[in-house]
């Protein structure tokens, strides 16, 4: 039974640490990212050439690659990385989306409680700001984190949705405005729930290890073909490293959509503030 559960737990460890690596990868600066990714890559292309360069001489098949042969591997490279990056920029799209749809409604409520004047209108636009508040500076960190999670409902919002059912309108523009700011309410719940379900969206490791060893196929058919000419063979490799780097780089900075120096960052939400910004939250997860 024992020796049943030791790969499980080995699939564990490495999940984890592979989790490990991701966080460490996407909470760079770009600057830094980049330095990493192409030091990577062209580390990779350099072993690749040295490899091919000392097996040439005892392989004398190398000669005869057709240079045909590199096509098929970059072009699967390309397909992979095109899959890859639709994947990304369709989880940004979506994460922009839904604070900008989370922003509009909130801010639909903040307008409507004008209909209302007096005590509701502050209490209402004082629950708008403390749910902004704490989305910023609770929610944007733990998104970052990918430990946002949809088990609670935001008090704030769920004593403005009590507030609202429990008044009594004395007019027909205030019967109105009460159904339109328990909708706004509604769509604004529903665009968190998008946002957090976003949060937790990456590129998988396997896709990662797919992506890098296609590229490393690509590389190593280049240094064969071309492996009768030193300085052909390091033109090559440098040329294609610098375009698996570019493609690496492009897709590892966009992953996950509330992390890193191109996330999805809470300013639509802060723009609505009825009066001024929330807690002074520049929040970079």
């Amino acid at each position: 039974m024992l020796g049943q559960g030791t790969p499980g737990l080995a699939s564990d460890g490495w999940m984890a640490g592979n989790h490990n690596m991701s966080d460490w990868l996407h909470n760079l600066s770009l600057p830094w990212m980049a330095a990493v990714i192409f030091g990577f890559t062209f580390l990779v292309a350099a072993a690749i050439h040295v490899f091919v360069e000392v097996l040439a001489g005892r392989a004398p098949w190398f000669k005869v690659v057709s240079p045909a042969m590199v096509a098929p591997p970059g072009i699967l490279f390309g397909l992979f990385v095109a899959f890859t990056a639709a994947q990304v920029w369709d989880d940004s799209n979506h994460a922009n989306t839904a604070v900008n749809r989370e922003a509009s409604a909130l801010r639909e409520v903040v307008v409507l409680t004008a209909a209302f004047p007096g005590q509701f209108q502050g209490r209402m636009r004082e629950l708008v700001r403390r749910y902004v508040d704490d989305a910023v500076t609770q929610e944007w960190p733990m998104m970052a984190k990918q430990s946002a999670t949809l088990r609670l409902t935001p008090k704030p919002l769920a004593e403005a949705v009590q507030l609202t059912l429990a008044l009594v309108p004395d007019t027909p523009g205030q019967q109105t405005a009460q159904r339109s700011i328990t909708a706004a309410l509604q769509i604004a719940l529903d665009a968190r729930r998008q946002r957090i379900i976003v949060s937790h969206s990456q590129v998988n490791g396997l896709k990662w290890v797919c992506l890098i060893v296609q590229a490393a196929a690509a590389l190593l058919v280049i240094a064969m073909v071309h492996s009768e000419n030193r300085y052909a063979s390091l033109s090559a490799l440098g040329i294609f490293a610098i375009g698996v780097a570019t493609a690496l780089l492009l897709i590892a900075s966009h992953d996950r959509p509330f992390v890193g120096d191109v996330s999805v960052k809470p300013d639509p939400l802060l723009q609505i503030m009825p009066e001024g910004q929330a807690a002074e939250a520049g929040v970079r997860p």
